[in-house]
């Protein structure tokens, strides 16, 4: 056991310490408060007006338009609150260092503590299987330190008196005492947990595109409410339908795109999961999709950590194979090295002495009795170790020594782990105890390498093939990675991070986006590259599962981490990989992709809908005909537009992303809005004119059925407005509900006749969907309770014909003005000549 020449702080002293803040205490959650986070998801603008008319609905006694009208606004904010809030949590559970209790020397009594009780100064005992809690100097004893997680390098590292052990690194051999330097969040572990608890969840482009869209029509619905209500005012409205025409026009917002990408997301991360991966990030679900560049650790992602033999060379006529199936059953503590070597021949023995592998001596060495010798009693003494080391105690002729050298050094170059096997007849130690090669024969050469994963090969061929870069950052050789990337298949340039660090700016960037193996790089190194790859427009997943590649991962636009890797990996990835397979990425981006392509196929109907109603909603009121729609009669919606876009999601075919979106959409949406809302207004204006003057001629037939209809009474002032403004609206709202039914056939087209936007789709399920909703839609007019509620009249004869009419008209008219972009060709969006070029495929994404 190691003893300490210093005595450590006195308990007073301890305390005084810890009441100046100069205690391990644990990094605190540095993330939003709970209450911040409510205020900004469920009292929001956009909520607290839907909350304002919600209310006044309710006084009103306007139970179901109140639903409608707030429904949606409270679903998502409830959704965005508990999405946030379980972010939260996981970040602030977030912890580098375990819990388990330090020895620390109070004086000269060595005391149990909590890491969080340990002081600035205090003398810490470490020794192997233990954690380092604290950053500090060693200064008593010596021990090899393992900072794989850390830095990625995957040997231990020597540490002798004066060099410093680093918070979160683990002691894997030895014994000695430490000072405490830095502590709590000062130390290096709480460093990394702050980086890594600091929330940099990115936007996706889906989501600023349908955020950048729905701040539009904002704008736009301000605008127009401002005109419309101040004319209602002026004119006299009463309350009830001041406040109803507030909530009509407040639900033109597309908020239900942020719920139906919210479900979409739900959804696909439910499908990947069942491919194998959790996301943790709901809009990874999509980042995913979007990848061109995947850069990834070797140790624990590429490959599975563990040592593979690959070959045995044979130098001496000794049954080399049986050896080392016998040193390696015979030693006393396994390592990757014996592990790799159990499938060989041989049989464990009684060591008389033994050597441990470490780092510092760079070989092992196994005693072995005289019945167990090789062949001769002479030669009972193993050794395993690397050649630079054993090369130069062999007593072997020249050209055996040669045939060594020249045999290691190809297979190093290769990116193999090779050792020499040597025996001797000579002791392992000094006369002082201490371990010392004897003089030494060659017996043969293991060759060693790193298991690649399960389908690495396959995958990474996969990813090329769809145009997705693969970058090896590695915190090892630089030679060794470059040759383990090309055992998986990969090919390109390697750099190291000695290299990397004298370059800066456009150099640094082109040297990154130039690379493919980069070798000996530190954590900071790897977030660096990441953040270049970002500067050259990529889209970047980083794939890692130690601590050191924490930041890299919260750069990236998606990090994936292995579920055997290190809690803070897990804790900070979007994606964790649940069977730690590199080949789960690539389902993953599909099935993100299908989600993508649902959503922006939905978005077409959405935003056709809004404009529609704008559009409608700004005519009627000019030409003074009423307002042509109740909250409830906007809930329709629900069926028509709401229902489809879900299904539309989840049916949708993977396809890449498209850039244009926008473009696209507003090719596709201002037509459709422009031309229904055109020939909606005219069914509207032509039976609001029929009933009012049907009503006005005086004749007693239909009063009574409008005074059903309206609730007033034939001689009431506001009668025959009322029942003229009742019967627009019933004709409005099945014209415009069968023509949303009628663009789910336009966006997934059962027939020619339907391709005016898209070729023939061989998913027959939207059609069906089609027809089904068309049938819901006719029930929904029938039933006198559900009319009732959507305060429509009954299909009569006048609201059938019109809307049918109008229906065949718009229909012509939309296919010709989409076959031949009409609406492009005069307003000089087309250039000349290119005025069918390219429509099928435009608008297939």
């Amino acid at each position: 056991m190691t003893t300490v020449t210093t005595a450590g702080l006195s308990a007073a002293e301890a305390a005084r310490r810890a009441r100046d803040g100069r205690a391990n205490t644990p990094v605190r959650g540095s993330s939003r408060t709970t209450a911040t986070i409510l205020r900004t998801t469920v009292f929001s603008f956009y909520n607290n007006v839907l909350f304002v008319i919600g209310i006044a609905l309710l006084a009103l006694g306007r139970y179901s338009d109140a639903l409608v009208s707030v429904g949606l606004g409270i679903i998502n904010a409830a959704l965005a609150a508990v999405q946030e809030l379980r972010a939260r949590r996981a970040l602030d559970r977030l912890q580098l260092l375990a819990r388990e209790p330090v020895t620390v020397l109070r004086g000269d009594v060595e005391v149990d503590l909590s890491p969080a009780e340990v002081v600035e100064g205090d003398l810490l005992r470490v020794r192997g299987g233990t954690q380092v809690v604290v950053d500090g100097p060693l200064v008593e004893g010596a021990v090899e330190a393992d900072e794989a997680l850390l830095t990625g390098e995957s040997d231990p590292v020597p540490k002798p008196v004066g060099a410093t052990l680093l918070s979160g690194s683990a002691i894997s051999s030895g014994e000695g005492w430490q000072r405490a330097e830095a502590v709590g969040p000062a130390s290096h572990a709480g460093r990394l947990t702050l980086a890594a608890r600091a929330d940099t969840t990115d936007v996706t482009p889906l989501q600023w595109r349908i955020d950048l869209v729905v701040r539009l029509v904002i704008l736009l619905v301000v605008l127009m409410s401002g005109a419309i209500l101040a004319q209602a005012l002026l004119d006299g409205s009463t309350v009830l339908r001041f406040v109803q025409t507030s909530a009509v026009l407040s639900g033109l917002v597309p908020y239900g795109l942020f719920f139906l990408i919210a479900v979409a997301y739900a959804v696909g991360g439910a499908r990947i999961a069942g491919r194998g991966a959790l996301v943790q990030q709901t809009n990874a679900v999509e980042a995913i999709s979007r990848v061109d560049v995947v850069c990834t650790d070797k140790t624990g992602t590429l490959t599975s950590g563990n040592l593979g033999l690959v070959e045995v060379v044979a130098i001496s006529d000794s049954p080399v194979r049986e050896l080392l199936g016998t040193l390696a059953r015979s030693v006393r503590s396994t390592n990757a090295t014996t592990a790799a070597l159990t499938g060989l021949p041989g049989r464990p023995v009684e060591p008389v002495d033994e050597v441990e592998f470490r780092s510092a001596l760079r070989w092992s060495g196994l005693g072995l009795p005289v019945e167990a010798a090789p062949s001769a009693s002479a030669r009972r003494t193993l050794v395993l170790g690397a050649p630079s080391v054993v090369v130069d105690r062999l007593a072997d002729d020249e050209v055996t020594v040669d045939l060594v050298r020249r045999e290691s050094r190809a297979r190093a170059e290769r990116g193999f782990r090779v050792l020499v096997l040597a025996s001797s007849s000579g002791p392992l130690r000094d006369a002082g105890g201490r371990p010392q090669l004897p003089r030494l024969r060659a017996e043969g050469l293991v060759v060693l390498g790193d298991e690649l994963r399960p389908g690495v090969e396959e995958t990474l061929a996969g990813l090329a093939a769809d145009g997705v870069a693969v970058k090896v950052i590695s915190g090892d050789d630089p030679v060794t990675v470059a040759a383990l990337a090309r055992r998986a298949g990969l090919v390109g340039a390697a750099l190291g991070g000695a290299e990397l660090a004298e370059l800066t700016g456009e150099a640094f960037d082109d040297a990154v986006d130039a690379t493919t193996v980069f070798g000996r790089v530190a954590p900071e190194q790897k977030e660096e590259i990441v953040a270049a790859l970002r500067r050259r427009g990529h889209h970047v997943a980083m794939v890692g599962d130690g601590v050191n590649d924490a930041r890299a991962l919260k750069r990236a636009h998606v990090g994936v981490a292995m579920r055997s890797g290190s809690s803070v990996t897990r804790d900070v990835a979007d994606i964790v990989l649940l069977d730690d397979s590199f080949a789960t990425l690539p389902p993953a981006r599909t099935e993100g992709r299908r989600i993508v392509a649902g959503v922006g196929s939905s978005m077409y109907l959405f935003l056709a809908r809004v404009v529609t109603q704008m559009l409608v909603i700004l005519t009627v009121t000019l030409l003074g005909l009423g307002f042509p729609y109740t909250p409830t009669q906007v809930g329709l919606t629900l069926f028509t537009v709401g229902l489809p876009t879900f299904f539309l999601t989840m049916w949708a075919r993977p396809a890449p992303p498209s850039e244009d979106l926008l473009v696209s959409l507003a090719r596709f949406v201002l037509p459709v809005g422009v031309l229904t809302a055109g020939f909606a207004t005219a069914v509207y204006a032509y039976l609001f004119r029929l009933v009012s003057d049907g009503l006005s001629d005086g004749g007693s037939r239909g009063v009574a059925m409008w005074e059903q209809y309206t609730g007033l009474a034939a001689d009431d002032p506001d009668f025959v407005t009322a029942a003229a403004t009742l019967g627009g609206q019933s004709g409005l709202s099945v014209f415009v509900s069968t023509t949303a039914i009628v663009l789910i056939l336009l966006l997934e087209p059962p027939h020619r006749v339907f391709t005016a936007w898209r070729p023939v789709s061989e998913d027959r399920r939207p059609t069906w969907l089609a027809l089904g909703l068309f049938v819901a839609f006719v029930v929904v007019l029938v039933v006198p309770a559900t009319r009732s509620y959507f305060g429509l009249t009954a299909p009569d004869p006048p609201v059938v014909y019109v809307s049918l009419v109008a229906l065949v008209a718009w229909f012509v008219v939309l296919t010709l003005a989409l076959r031949y972009r009409l609406l492009e060709r005069a307003i000089g969006l087309t250039p000349p000549g290119r005025e069918r070029a390219g429509t099928r495929t435009h608008h297939a994404g």
